[in-house]
């Protein structure tokens, strides 16, 4: 199905679902407001229900009572898609079964037999995760003939769990690993999703549509991906909640790759519980939901908190700093300056070795698809299809990875162990040498404007040292720069995401950042442009 018929879709699918005479949404749940042009969403699953705002767990206390049912629910959020969607171009595909996996979820409500926390809880997939029903592109042309065969591995768990899943959600093309200068949120698939906050303003990427649809309250959660910055920074550039889990506690199989050593898909929602309890379902250990939730604590006394400051990213982020370590000590944190070690070399070596793992990786992934069977081949396809060029034309990453060393290569492979070993000591000697919970600094600076001719201007060193080296990392709203969102990014060590989560929980709760979008056209600050 393409981006055009997204809202046909919808509308098809509300119209024909099994519940009628929804109430409407009010305005506020619409992001509207002064300055806001949204039009009006439509319906809302239940009165009092405010999507915007509301929990997994409120939800689900709903539904077990009877004063909701995921149909409602799923009707709710495809009329936002259809109402909103086509300010921000977040989504690429509705599941055409998303209403009959509803249905299936009342039936179990009402029998008192519920697979989890996710059953019936709307989820948007960002498009470079394989589900065997819709199409898995990438954002790219190439691969938008017959959908995978098989679902990825994660999909396979939501589907065990009772998740709906809602859609595929726009990304940066090929995960932004195709052109030296790409831009943020455009693929030839999808064309270039929006911010939502302010629409001619970038929304990061690549898990850029993921993060924009749920700014936009567009479906209850959404699975991103990350090599290095793919899901944290769109969540703080459109004021949501992301993690980047422990490298392998999620699979990755049947997810479009870059890296083997740095990939992982990971959930973001509008809040840390509902990303808790999403990251339960797809992870591969032993952790449960009530594990997850039994953790977070609104406290934050005595906590031990390392500022990495990045003034790089601009006066107005760091001063937003300098007010979150503020607010943060004033609920007993402590909080103390540091700057990790070893980021030149970080950021000096992860470059060759991802071209490396990028060729050995995407052949594999191209040689269980239809299309070109490998790199050589896609970028053949890419130089013979001029929608390809419409924002950039450039595919240098692509020629690059063609003739990089191979990961047989010892060179390579003695780069690799010194990411590997630098950026785990970079954050393990930190922590250690001052006693630390967590490692704080901002996740992004202010959106900047959209541009194809210029693309991003997004050296942002923050997710590099987690990504590096498999640990957690997770974005929580922090405040705004005008109009425009920044995160606050906690990382800690290896197979600490639960604590992270339980401290983010704490940090959410006292700075109560995030808000409606108001979807304007642009804003005049001095952001960056």
């Amino acid at each position: 199905m393409g981006k055009r018929s997204i809202a046909a879709m919808s509308a098809a699918l509300v119209a024909g679902s099994l519940l009628a005479g929804v109430p409407e949404v009010g305005a506020q749940a619409a992001g509207q407001g002064p300055g806001s042009s949204v039009p009006p969403t439509g319906a809302s699953p239940a009165p009092g229900v405010d999507l915007d705002t509301v929990t997994i767990p409120q939800l689900q206390a709903r539904m077990a009572h009877g004063s909701l049912t995921s149909s409602a629910l799923t009707r709710a959020y495809l009329r936002r898609i259809e109402n909103i969607d086509p300010k921000i171009h977040s989504v690429l595909h509705i599941s055409p079964t998303a209403l009959r996996e509803a249905a299936a979820s009342d039936a179990r409500h009402r029998r008192g037999e519920t697979l989890g926390p996710l059953d019936g809880i709307p989820v948007l997939l960002k498009d470079n995760v394989n589900t065997r029903d819709m199409p898995t592109t990438a954002g790219s042309l190439a691969l938008a003939g017959s959908p995978p065969r098989t679902d990825a591995v994660l999909v396979t768990r939501l589907r065990r769990a009772g998740a709906v899943i809602l859609g595929k959600a726009n990304m940066s093309e090929w995960a932004n690993f195709r052109a030296a200068k790409p831009t943020s949120g455009w693929s030839a698939v999808g064309g270039q999703t929006n911010n939502p906050y302010v629409l001619d303003r970038n929304p990061c990427g690549s898990s850029s549509g993921s993060a924009a649809a749920l700014a936009a309250s567009l479906a209850q959660v959404a699975i991103g991906t990350e090599t290095d910055g793919s899901i944290v920074c769109p969540a703080g550039m459109n004021g949501i909640v992301g993690l980047k889990p422990s490298l392998g506690l999620v699979s990755q199989r049947g997810v479009v790759p870059i890296s083997a050593e740095q990939d992982t898909a990971g959930p973001m929602a509008r809040n840390v519980t509902d990303t808790a309890l999403t990251l339960s379902v797809l992870s591969e250990s032993r952790e449960t939901a009530k594990d997850v939730l039994a953790s977070h604590s609104t406290s934050l006394r005595g906590k031990r908190i390392g500022l990495w400051r990045l003034p790089s990213l601009g006066p107005e982020v760091d001063a937003l700093m300098t007010r979150t370590a503020s607010r943060l000590r004033k609920a007993g944190a402590v909080v103390v300056e540091v700057t990790p070690p070893y980021q030149a070399r970080l950021a000096e070596l992860e470059f060759p070795a991802l071209l490396s793992e990028f060729h050995r990786d995407i052949n594999a992934y191209l040689g269980t698809r239809e299309g070109p069977r490998n790199l050589a081949e896609l970028i053949a396809f890419n130089r013979s299809h001029p929608e390809e060029h419409t924002c950039f034309a450039g595919q240098e990453l692509f020629e690059q990875a063609l003739t990089a060393p191979p990961t047989t290569d010892p060179a390579y492979r003695a780069m690799r162990a010194e990411l590997k070993d630098l950026s785990r000591r970079s954050i393990d000697e930190t922590m250690a040498d001052h006693r630390l919970d967590a490692i704080a600094s901002p996740t992004n600076p202010p959106a900047w404007t959209t541009d194809c001719a210029r693309g991003d201007n997004d050296v942002i060193p923050s997710s590099t040292p987690a990504a590096v080296a498999g640990y957690p990392s997770l974005s929580v709203p922090a405040g705004f720069v005008g109009e425009l969102p920044v995160g606050v990014l906690l990382m800690a060590g290896d197979r600490q995401d639960v604590k992270l989560l339980s401290l983010g929980a704490a940090v959410e709760h006292r700075l109560k950042a995030w808000r409606t979008p108001r979807y304007l056209p642009t804003v005049f600050s001095s952001a960056p442009h």
